[in-house]
């Protein structure tokens, strides 16, 4: 078996060096493919951009020659008319540097005769002068001779003039006949290469090229080294390149009167040369590039293919040696996933085994009608509901834990067992969530908080107390139909910070009425459009009428039909419970909590005036209740807790048909008011003892009066008989 495995590591070795090899190949092939194509690419654009420059310089370069040649043309009819009278020949040259911004000298230089007057423009000021000096003998000058020679316009080689307008220049010169076709002088349009330089150097195709422009005789006219221009001509510069044949190529490409281009090695760096015509002129443009500046990019690009090959191949080889590891780890792995998903499952089981999930719960009894669910959103989820009886009250909770997954699954296990032990010996729901909040609030580490609705219902009577921690309010469906969601003080979520004031409040449940609760995955489910369930479907859904369970199964259907093939984003939980006690007693319930601060006495008051509005007392008997009321709650605030600690006072009426009764309990140290000995009236109050009398005004307003030790609470209980 071993041998076996053996054999399969080095089949699969062998195999992964032929894929490695395949891969080397394919990849340098693909790169000399690319750069090939890349490298005639790069070649044809940067040929296309030289000659395209080229060819806009040359066209401007010939704009302004034809604007001299035609602005000298147009006046030779002038020197022909004015050619008797020598004076008036100054007057044509003036006019022509005038009107041409362009031609910066003239001169009108006759053939017969020492004559030569000339005009120039210096700084915006025209200045006349003469060529016809002993030091500058103008008739053997090119710009006179040669069109002279030709019978025809022709340009000069570029000179400086110093007898002139001193500076560097070329000059186009015209010959002028008479009525019989005989030379009788030339007229001279000098222009500066000032322009031409500026023009020239404009044309950047690439950062480090560089241009010139050539004369017929190869004399450079201009270049932006200074030293060159009319120091050198194009052939000395091409006698120091590297190579012999770059003299060849260089005459050879400036005097084809083409464009086109060429390769020359200068100094060790190779230039590409592209050239071209200047027509009428005989000159010749031409642009020098480095090659590197082409092509460097390019090349850079290569040698980071190259490394990125290397690279992929040392990738590929790495890539091969894990598979073999990782296929054994995917192995560990899945075994792992598997194990984990049958823990989840088992946390699941376990999770809703602590949710009442038998229904009917209680089907021994008539007065309640009662159905939860719980969907959660992954394997286990932090929503939780939960409800038992006890002293026939059924104490219920829904709440929904921030987050989801295994940490909210488990803060819902610790505050579902959190409500269950402080619901066992607290009857109000204020203090069951007061308490599950400062327990919580000093071990959050985590920061993970719970909203949650606590409601405590009197199956006796229908009388419900509750107290919301942040949760979404419930909507109360009455017998005829109508559905409204109930008045909640939203509070926060428990777990927030400890020592929070959650208020209580209650009211009477109708018989056949029910209570809707639910948690946030109801109303905002989302369908595939990122729409909400909203409350107003949600109300649609809940009909009046149904049982528990048909209700809790049409509100979570029209749920799955709006949400559809949407993923659950949210866990859902829902609890419906309808109160159904036919024989339910006429009672009326009302609480008042305050703290053992004898500034919250002035409360009392308020409660006792709405209680005795509820059973309907005359004035002088509320006032009497108060009394009593105020010296037993006042004698809890003083005495049941140490000084300067905090405890509260959970004063409950009840009212029937027949009695009223108050109960007055707090969790302080064990009291009983009813031990103090009878207080003696008849005697004076300098020998009365001190205390008594409160309770003795107690005893004497109600009608029944009596404390019991229970559940580590005292419990102080006052009867007031109705007539």
């Amino acid at each position: 078996m071993k041998s076996s495995k053996n054999a399969m590591t080095r089949f699969a070795a062998r195999q992964g060096l032929l894929l490695v090899l395949v891969c080397v190949l394919a990849l340098e092939a693909t790169s000399i493919v690319q750069y090939i194509f890349s490298y005639k690419i790069l070649s044809q654009e940067s040929n296309g951009r030289a000659q395209g420059q080229l060819e806009a310089t040359a066209l401007h370069i010939t704009g302004v020659m034809d604007q001299v040649e035609t602005a000298v043309k147009n006046n030779v009819w002038s020197v022909q008319q004015q050619i008797s009278n020598v004076d008036s020949l100054e007057a044509i040259s003036r006019r022509l540097v005038q009107l041409n911004p362009v031609i910066c000298g003239s001169t009108v230089a006759l053939v017969n005769k020492n004559v030569a007057p000339y005009c120039w423009d210096e700084g915006g000021e025209i200045k006349a002068g003469t060529l016809a000096t002993e030091e500058y003998d103008y008739k053997h000058q090119e710009w006179f001779e040669k069109p002279l020679e030709c019978g025809k316009g022709y340009w000069s080689e570029p000179y400086f003039d110093e007898g002139g307008g001193d500076m560097l220049m070329t000059t186009y010169s015209v010959p002028v006949a008479d009525k019989k076709g005989k030379a009788i002088a030339v007229l001279t349009a000098d222009v500066s290469l000032d322009w031409l330089t500026e023009l020239v150097g404009s044309v950047k195709v690439y950062p480090s090229a560089f241009n010139m422009v050539v004369s017929r005789e190869g004399q450079i006219m201009v270049c932006p080294i200074e030293t060159l221009v009319m120091r050198k001509t194009v052939q000395e510069l091409a006698l120091a390149t590297d190579d012999s044949s770059s003299v060849a190529n260089i005459n050879k490409n400036l005097s084809s009167g083409e464009f086109g281009s060429s390769t020359i090695r200068y100094k060790g760096e190779v230039f590409y040369m592209f050239f071209g015509p200047v027509s009428r002129t005989s000159w010749s443009l031409s642009l020098f590039v480095p090659e590197e500046e082409i092509y460097g990019e390019i090349h850079k690009l290569g040698q980071l293919v190259l490394m990125l090959q290397i690279l992929s191949v040392i990738l590929i080889i790495l890539i091969i040696r894990s598979t073999v590891k990782n296929s054994r780890k995917l192995r560990i792995v899945s075994e792992n996933k598997n194990r984990i998903e049958g823990e989840l499952k088992v946390a699941r089981g376990i999770q809703m085994s602590m949710v009442p999930k038998i229904f009917p719960p209680y089907p021994e009894r008539s007065d309640v009608d009662m159905f939860a669910t719980i969907v959660p959103a992954k394997e286990v989820g932090g929503d939780l509901y939960d409800f038992y009886i006890r002293d026939n009250r059924l104490f219920f909770c829904i709440g929904d834990v921030s987050g989801k997954g295994v940490p909210a699954s488990l803060v819902m296990a610790v505050t579902r067992s959190m409500f269950r032990t402080v619901s066992g010996h607290e009857n109000s729901p204020q203090r069951i969530l007061t308490t599950i909040n400062d327990s919580m609030s000093d071990m959050n580490e985590s920061n993970m908080f719970v909203t949650m609705f606590c409601g405590v219902l009197d199956l006796s009577t229908g009388h419900l107390r509750y107290c919301n921690a942040g949760h979404n309010a419930p909507v109360v469906v009455k017998p005829d139909g109508a559905k409204a969601f109930l008045d909640v003080l939203p509070n926060l979520p428990l777990g927030v910070m400890p020592g929070m004031a959650f208020t209580e409040q209650e009211i009477d449940m109708e018989i056949g009425g029910g209570l809707f609760l639910y948690t946030d995955g109801i109303n905002e489910a989302e369908n595939i459009n990122h729409e909400c369930f909203g409350d107003s479907r949600l109300m649609d859904a809940i009909q009046a009428g149904l049982s528990a369970h048909d209700q809790v199964e049409a509100v979570t259907g029209k749920v799955r039909d709006f949400v559809a093939d949407a993923p659950q984003s949210d866990d859902i939980t829902v609890l419906y419970i309808r109160f159904m006690n036919e024989n339910a007693t006429k009672k009326t319930e009302r609480h008042l909590i305050l703290h053992n601060d004898i500034q919250q006495i002035p409360q009392l008051a308020e409660f006792v005036e709405a209680v005795a509005e509820m059973a309907h007392l005359d004035v002088g008997m509320t006032m009497s209740l108060n009394l009593a009321l105020e010296e037993a709650v006042s004698n809890v605030i003083m005495y049941a807790y140490p000084q300067g600690s905090d405890g509260l006072v959970d004063i409950e009426a009840v009212i029937t048909d027949d009695r009223l009764k108050f109960i007055i309990s707090d969790s302080g140290q064990p009291f009983d008011p009813t031990a103090a000995p009878e207080a003696d009236i008849t005697l004076d109050v300098e020998d009365r003892p001190i205390g008594g009398l409160g309770i003795f005004l107690v005893r004497n307003i109600m009608d029944e009066v009596h404390y019991e030790r229970a559940d580590g609470k005292n419990l102080f209980t006052m009867i007031k008989k109705l007539a």
